[in-house]
């Protein structure tokens, strides 16, 4: 489980450096995938921390 996290928020966090690079951070885009890395690094930390 801990494997398959680390897998998605190394891509959403690529995601969101490709997109940077063409948007402003402010964009709704950017935020968005910002949003879901937050999350998956949260969903993350819980796991840790069990």
């Amino acid at each position: 489980m801990g494997e398959q996290i680390l897998s998605q928020i190394e891509y959403c966090r690529e995601e969101m450096v490709q997109l940077s690079t063409h948007m402003p951070l402010s964009s709704k885009e950017v935020v968005e995938v910002s949003k879901r890395l937050d999350t998956l690094l949260n969903q993350y930390e819980s796991l840790r921390d069990k």
